[in-house]
């Protein structure tokens, strides 16, 4: 074949091809096929109130990728934020807040150029009641950082009743190094307390988590915030008041490092105003939950009236507390005589000036005080007896043993 045949073979070739290619993008009506679906940039929520912000937030392109999304409150305030390995969807990285509006904008590019921009706002939702969780020891002090005693009780402190316990208590955790096997008892519908079967050991490092932010519990009731606290047990402070010998003796880590005379209370009772009041020294395991120097003592804040036979209101020093009802040790020197002898208080375990404050400086919230072999009726959980509870019983405390 001569050149111009060559020539000719290869323009019906090329119009061949050019027929075909004609004929593969037409549709069989001759109109032009549909293109692919754009890419786009979408907003969950996509706009609107009473958004949970627990619920799901998330900003995603159906192609390319994201160059930018940002994310302001109401005050202009940037929340952070966590791209996707791809860049193709963001979610904030902190919890957003109730009754909050937020505005996001977001960016976005693939190979053939610029995704449409996306703007929107939402609104959060506004529980009809929320609550906080305090964490404290027993005797209502704040128990992040610091060392404190092998008794310590740690307690939940809800400033709203609480109306699904379970619920409530799903969201409380401790742990700890080592690990130690707890649980959690409900005082009442606002105080949860956590302790171990045995004591602490000492040099436990503690965390307590109470991570309720969100959550619904009962009756219309929301988490307000998070709240964490972390603590260590110290040496062991074990102190033994035994009726039998009118002395308090004080054991570090097992040791009897000193022994202190002591008049605890009188016994007996009285009834003012259809209430009895005891005038004993209620045996239990009691801990170090409060201390003053000088404390205003006062008789008519159990119901016996200052100005009875046997009521008073006088300021006392070097005053260490172990219950909710207001036993102390505490320096009382006009009973100084009967200390180690015999039994004239109130309830208190009275002390010389010298080894109340010696007391009084040496002991740390948590450590334990141990009273034997007094009358009345045995010391109560509410009244800062945790320990005195035995330990099945202490498990039905817990909203998730029902």
């Amino acid at each position: 074949m001569g050149k111009g045949g060559v020539a000719l073979c290869l323009a019906l070739t090329a119009a061949l091809l050019a027929a075909c290619s004609s004929s593969a993008s037409s549709s069989s009506n001759g109109s032009p096929a549909s293109s692919a679906p754009a890419a786009k940039i979408s907003v969950t929520p996509g706009g609107g109130d009473k958004v949970d912000p627990l619920g799901k937030i998330e900003v995603s392109t159906s192609q390319g990728q994201l160059t930018s999304v940002t994310m302001t409150n109401e005050d202009g305030k940037q929340i952070d934020g966590i791209y996707t390995p791809d860049k193709t969807a963001w979610k904030p990285s902190e919890p957003l807040g109730y009754n909050h509006t937020y505005s996001v904008a977001a960016q976005g590019v693939t190979v053939t150029g610029p995704i449409p921009a996306a703007k929107t706002s939402f609104t959060t939702l506004t529980p009809s009641n929320q609550t906080k969780a305090y964490l404290t020891t027993t005797g209502g002090k704040e128990i992040d950082g610091g060392t404190y005693g092998v008794g310590t009780v740690i307690v939940a402190h809800f400033d709203e009743s609480i109306p699904d316990k379970a619920a409530a208590e799903k969201k409380l955790s401790v742990t700890t190094n080592p690990p130690v096997q707890g649980s959690w008892y409900w005082l009442d519908d606002r105080n949860a307390h956590w302790r171990p079967e045995k004591y602490w050991a000492p040099g436990t490092k503690v965390t307590v988590q109470a991570n309720i932010f969100g959550a619904q519990l009962g009756d219309g009731l929301y988490g307000q915030e998070n709240s964490k606290a972390a603590f260590t047990i110290g040496p062991s402070h074990v102190s033994i008041a035994d009726d039998n010998t009118h002395q308090v003796q004080v054991f570090e880590n097992g040791k009897l490092i000193r022994t202190m005379p002591t008049s605890m209370g009188m016994g007996g009772t009285q009834v003012v105003d259809g209430k009895t009041i005891y005038f004993w020294t209620m045996p239990g395991n009691y801990t170090v939950m409060g201390r003053g120097n000088p404390v205003i003592m006062d008789s008519s804040t159990f119901g016996l009236p200052v100005n009875s036979r046997l009521g008073y209101k006088e300021a006392i020093n070097w005053a260490t507390q172990i219950s909710a009802d207001g036993i102390y040790l505490h320096q009382l020197d006009s009973t100084v005589s009967a200390q180690g002898v015999r039994n004239t208080s109130h309830g208190c375990l009275n002390l010389n000036e010298t080894n109340a404050q010696w007391f009084y400086n040496y002991s740390v919230l948590g450590d334990v005080v141990e009273v034997h072999n007094t009358g009345g009726p045995a010391l109560q959980v509410w009244d800062n007896g945790d320990w005195t509870l035995p330990w099945n019983q202490w498990l039905q405390g817990s909203a998730l043993s029902k």
